[in-house]
């Protein structure tokens, strides 16, 4: 996930990350033994390196899924494995589907051999359930690293947060949309493990934003009717409208209006309070 602006960069000195911009974020979400794999969270695209030991060059960096793996022979670094087969379903069923996604595509672009998929995976089910709880984990940081959420007012952070969301529409829309709105809406009628696991990712995204919503709502006050977390159901809804919109443009210009208006909605609810 996380939501960043899409021309967020980043250069690497020996391996390591020297400087980024933009609000990128660095997370470290995968250590592999003597590999430490982070991750590059731009939108919700992945740029993933590997810190190789000082006697490997380090390589570029590089969106996942890298084309044929992180060492010689196209193999993926020890331990890795299962790692880059969920960036490569995040990747590829976001592009095309759940349905039009093979194991074979998956393992191709993630650089691992069928053996080391059904090694960790026993289906294309069972990748697609630890995909989406690997989706969870994905979007954490967005709630804590970029600028806003060190914000005194918790107003300001929710606009800061919608903001934020806002910055990542841009570019292809396999980069900025959901992994697991686009999996539901395949699988939630003939695949209740998918299903549910799609439903835990989305609410944990709504309970992450529900808190500063409450703490708006105890400053400012809100209608009766109004709670944080059917408030914070309502941007994760305006979210994956405005996601699907852009699908049926080939455009993120429609999906940026759509979200606007969310901010403006919400700047509404709280009588315009938060810093202007």
């Amino acid at each position: 996930m996380c939501p960043l602006c899409s021309d967020a960069l980043f250069r690497r000195s020996g391996g390591k990350v020297e400087s980024f911009r933009n609000f990128s974020i660095v997370a470290h979400i995968a250590d592999v033994g003597a590999d430490l794999t982070t991750y590059q969270l731009v939108g919700m695209s992945i740029r993933m390196t590997t810190n190789q030991p000082p006697s490997v060059p380090a390589a570029a960096a590089r969106d996942v899924p890298p084309a044929g793996g992180g060492t010689p022979g196209g193999r993926a670094p020890r331990g890795s494995a299962r790692a880059r087969l969920i960036a490569a379903a995040h990747a590829t069923v976001r592009k095309q589907g759940y349905a039009a996604t093979t194991v074979d595509q998956i393992c191709a672009a993630a650089g691992v051999t069928k053996g080391a998929f059904f090694h960790h995976f026993a289906s294309k089910e069972e990748l697609a359930v630890a995909a989406a709880e690997g989706w969870t984990e994905r979007a954490r940081p967005m709630f804590e690293l970029p600028p806003h959420v060190k914000l005194d007012d918790p107003l300001d952070r929710l606009l800061g947060h919608i903001d934020f969301r806002l910055a990542m529409l841009d570019g292809p829309t396999e980069d900025y949309t959901c992994f697991v709105g686009t999996m539901v809406q395949e699988a939630y009628a003939t695949n209740d493990r998918i299903r549910a696991a799609c439903e835990a990712s989305i609410n944990a995204y709504c309970q992450a934003l529900a808190p500063d919503i409450q703490a708006a709502m105890d400053i400012y006050g809100a209608p009766e009717d109004v709670t944080a977390i059917g408030l914070a159901q309502h941007v994760q809804s305006v979210l994956q409208g405005a996601f699907v919109l852009a699908k049926t443009t080939n455009d993120p210009a429609i999906a940026r209006g759509t979200v606007t208006h969310l901010k403006r909605y919400v700047r509404m609810l709280f009588g315009a309070g938060g810093t202007p």
